[in-house]
C-alpha cells in the first residue's frame, strides 16, 4: 500500500507556500498521571481507552509548516482497590484545540506543540456504590498540554491528497483536578496534581488546497489550486 508522494508535489513544496486541510481519528490510551497515586500500594491502575476525531488546516513552506487541529476527544481513568472491591472511573470529554510545528521529510513527519483543551463535562462511576455522578466541578475547566508526534506518508500519488499514519505523546502541563475529592475522594492522593496523558496512534487524510508560486517565469506570485 505504500505509495510514493509524487515529483512534483516535492517541487512545489520546497518552492512555495502551500495550504492543506484533512480529516484525522486518534485512539489510544489515556488516564491521569498523580506521583502519590503511583506510589500507593492500595490502588492500581487499570488500562483505559480514549480516542478524537476531528480536522485540520496547515500552511507550509519548505518543508516546515504549522497546522491547527481540531478535535473533540473522549478520554477514562480507571483506577481500583482490590482490598476493599471497589473501581473507579472517570470519564470526561473536550474539544481540543492543537498547534503543531511539523516538519516533512520524504516518507515521513515529525511534530511539535502545545494543546489547549476546553472541558465539557466529567462524570464519576464508582462500583462500591453503584452510582455515576456528575464530578464536571471538581476539575478544571481547560487543560494545557505538550505534544509530540511522529509518523509516515502510506498513500498518496499527488500533491492533491495524501494518508498519513503517526503516533502521538501528550502529557498535561496543568493540574487538572479542581479539589480533594477530585480523584477518588481520598485527599491524601489529591495532595499532588494530577495530569492528563495520552499515548496512541492518529491517521490523517489530508487534500491540497492550493499553493502560491509563479505560474512561469517572469510573472507574478499568484495562488494556484492543485
Amino acid at each position: 500500500m505504500l505509495v510514493l508522494p509524487s515529483i512534483a508535489f516535492g517541487q512545489r513544496a520546497a518552492e512555495a507556500w502551500w495550504i492543506d486541510a484533512g480529516l484525522k481519528v486518534q485512539t489510544g490510551f489515556t488516564g491521569l498521571y498523580n506521583s502519590e497515586f503511583v506510589e500507593s500500594t492500595a490502588w492500581d491502575y487499570d488500562i483505559s481507552r480514549g480516542t478524537a476525531f476531528g480536522g485540520k488546516l496547515g500552511l507550509n513552506y519548505d518543508s516546515n509548516g504549522v497546522t491547527l487541529d481540531v478535535m473533540y476527544s473522549r478520554a477514562s481513568h480507571n483506577s481500583e482497590n482490590a482490598s476493599i472491591d471497589e473501581n473507579i472511573k472517570l470519564d470526561w470529554t473536550a474539544i481540543d484545540l492543537y498547534l503543531m510545528w511539523r516538519n516533512n521529510k520524504r516518507l515521513g513527519y515529525f511534530e511539535l506543540g502545545p494543546k489547549y483543551s476546553l472541558i465539557n463535562g466529567v462524570d464519576r462511576n464508582s462500583a462500591l456504590s453503584a452510582m455515576t455522578v456528575d464530578a464536571t466541578d471538581d476539575f478544571s475547566s481547560n487543560e494545557i498540554s505538550a505534544v509530540l508526534g511522529f509518523g509516515v506518508y502510506l498513500l498518496g500519488s499527488d500533491g492533491a491528497f495524501s494518508g498519513i499514519f503517526g503516533f502521538r505523546l501528550e502529557y498535561g502541563i496543568t493540574d487538572f483536578t479542581q479539589n480533594d475529592n477530585a480523584l477518588l475522594g481520598d485527599a491524601v492522593l489529591a495532595s499532588a496534581s494530577s495530569h492528563p496523558i495520552f499515548a496512541g496512534i492518529v491517521f490523517e487524510l489530508n487534500w491540497g488546497i492550493g499553493y502560491v508560486g509563479r505560474a512561469s517565469c517572469g510573472q507574478r506570485s499568484k495562488f494556484m489550486k492543485f
